[in-house]
């Protein structure tokens, strides 16, 4: 007669667990690649700048001023890096809603990376207040300025995050082996992605509106009363340039933990996102010409800031726009790949004109970012990268989920 198997007791489960946890924990492949060699040095830079940062003061490594209080950190991180972080309310409006399942399987990897961008950028805001502990008050009550469009801006960051941590949770729950957790996440999916695209919308325009008083500092070719609608149509098309980016990196790095599915629809994929980036391009310029003939700027066109104009919107506008419709036409993946990347960095160089570059143009002393003010920001991407290829090797994000999870 065999002995009765006896159940696992609480003390033991919670071992278990913890040994599984440190397991994860520790590193997975080689460490000395390129990458670690190169990343290892800036984040360890990087972080001993933010430790003297938040003893010292912000004065102590960054060049804003009272005249110029947005900085790299600001005008990089946050107002452009939201608009990356764009491709995962777009794609989730895309599957979730539209139902478009043959992007169902870059769904994750994207949310992922939305995620994971909307905590590190909102780390980079409380880098650049004076007073970082105010990060708090929109929350607690204390001096909430309600009427103030940052307001608007920093509950939407807040919950928004909130929203991609449930539409992620899943994920998570298969790697833990959570069943019915992951039963219960998977139910919430739908209502977070809708509260989510609903968040972005308005939090994207929002970031346009912030520069709305600020009329008088930003160049007459950079600023208009359409900021808000200019920044969320820009942002499908940057959000989606960048998962076109990032997944044709990630699928060469993890090309070992690709699904079926995804290896085989990669092209096909990549050629529909081509088109959608293709005609918010086209919605884009056709708004920033109105804009422009509206505006009655001809005057300006002749100066060397009218030419910084027109470099950024043929050179960044027109020619992603031509190269999407062309690759689009003839499958040529390649050129949408190259497309993408000179979308990617015209939605810098836009969003840093309309932040530094463009902002206080005429003043005596321009602002110029610190040396430490660049490492530090190069050791935030860093280190988003670095957990975000900790969470690849682990968790189903690119490969195929559990078949328990599947059934359900």
């Amino acid at each position: 007669m065999t002995s009765p198997a006896y159940p696992i007791t609480t003390e033991k489960k919670e071992k278990t667990i913890w040994k599984f946890l440190i397991e994860e924990l520790k590193p997975r492949g080689k460490w000395l690649t390129p990458f670690n060699i190169i990343s290892l040095p800036v984040m360890l830079a990087g972080l001993v700048l933010i430790v003297y940062r938040f003893t010292d003061g912000l004065g102590a490594v960054s060049n804003v001023n009272q005249e110029i209080p947005w900085g790299l950190w600001k005008g990089f991180n946050v107002v452009t890096g939201v608009a990356f972080a764009g491709g995962a309310y777009v794609l989730t409006f895309m599957v979730y809603i539209l139902k478009m399942d043959k992007y169902h399987s870059i769904v994750r990897v994207t949310v992922l990376n939305g995620f994971l961008a909307y905590m590190f950028y909102a780390g980079a805001l409380v880098l650049d207040l004076g007073k970082p502990w105010n990060i708090f008050n929109p929350i607690i009550g204390n001096n909430f300025g309600a009427s103030s469009v940052l307001f608007l801006v920093a509950w939407h960051f807040m919950l928004y995050i909130f929203a991609q941590l449930i539409e992620f949770s899943p994920a998570v729950a298969e790697w833990l082996g959570a069943r019915t957790a992951r039963k219960i996440l998977a139910g919430m999916t739908i209502g977070a992605v809708i509260f989510g695209i609903t968040l972005s919308t308005l939090h994207q325009s929002g970031l346009g509106a912030l520069f709305l008083m600020a009329s008088e500092k930003i160049h007459p070719l950079w600023y208009n009363e359409f900021l808000p609608i200019l920044f969320l149509v820009s942002s499908v098309f940057a959000g989606l340039s960048m998962v076109i980016f990032q997944g044709s990196i990630t699928n060469k790095v993890f090309a070992d933990q690709l699904a079926k599915d995804h290896r085989e629809n990669d092209h096909g994929i990549i050629h529909g996102l081509a088109r959608v980036c293709a005609g918010a391009l086209f919605a884009y310029l056709f708004m920033q010409i109105i804009v422009f003939i509206h505006g009655q700027h001809w005057a300006l066109l002749n100066t060397p800031m009218g030419y910084w104009w027109l470099f950024e919107i043929i050179g960044f506008v027109v020619v992603p726009l031509f190269l999407f419709l062309y690759s689009y036409r003839n499958f040529n993946i390649t050129m949408i790949k190259v497309a993408s990347i000179i979308a990617i960095v015209g939605i810098i160089l836009n969003r840093l004109n309309v932040s530094i570059i463009a902002f206080r143009w005429d003043a005596a002393v321009h602002y110029v970012p610190s040396w430490m003010e660049i490492v530090i920001t190069a050791a935030i991407i860093f280190t988003q990268i670095w957990i975000f290829r900790w969470v690849i090797h682990r968790m189903p994000v690119l490969r195929e989920s559990p078949e328990w999870a599947r059934d359900h």
